[in-house]
């Protein structure tokens, strides 16, 4: 890996419009596992013939140790569906607490040297399907969560901010004073990307002098697309397993993110 270590520091050296596009991968390493959850609501291996699937030793839901055999009578896409969550809401809620609330957690080597890179003037935007606000927690300032927070939670009704504390204490379906129904500002199964995010990440990308993938096997489309917009030719993929994408990458780490930050 020496070589390609030295390699990686000379671009990020030169570079002054740094990408980095994030996935499960990188707040696995925060101890992050159950359910994926770091990855926004989408396993990057969710999928009806994947019986039984990991990725850098995270359970998949469907394993043995996994969610599908755990306390739940629906499989964790229906339950994380927009129409499971306006018919089911309680039920809905009573997953989200328990499995898709990462609080707590600290942020790690790559989500510190990401942000140091950003104070540095290198590094222009974080492209996260992360849900967990850890790149944030880290010090990045720009981050595009392409799936939404945990941390950002809206009144149906009158849009009063409520944290994600308070969903976490509350009991059934949390209700705003007046009313409403407090819902996390993630992005479900039937609900769309915000386009807002999708536009400033696809300028960052399409601009990037470097662009590096960590901790993503790039299958939870329409995110992974996004990184067809790159036009440079400093491409990095750092993830355990092989992606789609590692053919068309100018560089390519099969290392743990851990091992590869720590030395830059």
């Amino acid at each position: 890996m020496d070589n390609r270590i030295e390699t990686l520091k000379r671009w990020v050296a030169e570079s002054q419009r740094i990408v980095a596009f994030t996935g499960a991968g990188v707040s696995t390493e925060s101890g992050i596992k159950d359910f994926r959850s770091a990855d926004g609501l989408y396993s990057e291996k969710w999928s009806p013939n994947d019986s039984n699937s990991t990725e850098s030793g995270i359970p998949d839901f469907r394993s043995v140790d996994g969610l599908y055999n755990q306390k739940f009578d629906y499989p964790p896409e229906q339950i994380i569906s927009h129409t499971f969550f306006e018919r089911r809401p309680e039920y809905f809620y009573r997953f989200y607490r328990e499995k898709m609330l990462p609080l707590g957690f600290e942020p790690n080597i790559t989500h510190r040297v990401l942000a140091k890179w950003e104070q540095e003037g290198r590094l222009s935007a974080v492209v996260t399907q992360n849900i967990d606000g850890l790149h944030q927690k880290a010090g990045s300032k720009r981050v595009y969560e392409l799936h939404g927070s945990v941390l950002r939670n809206y009144c149906m009704r009158c849009g009063k901010f409520h944290s994600a504390e308070f969903i976490k204490n509350s009991d059934g379906v949390p209700k705003c004073d007046c009313g409403g129904t407090v819902k996390p500002d993630v992005v479900l199964y039937e609900e769309g990307l915000d386009q807002n995010t999708i536009e400033k990440a696809v300028r960052a990308i399409y601009q990037a002098d470097l662009l590096i993938v960590a901790g993503t096997s790039l299958t939870v489309y329409p995110a992974a697309g996004l990184i067809n917009y790159y036009r440079g030719d400093r491409l990095v993929l750092i993830n355990r397993d092989a992606t789609p994408y590692d053919r068309h990458a100018d560089l390519v780490f099969h290392e743990s993110l851990g091992d590869v930050f720590s030395q830059l």
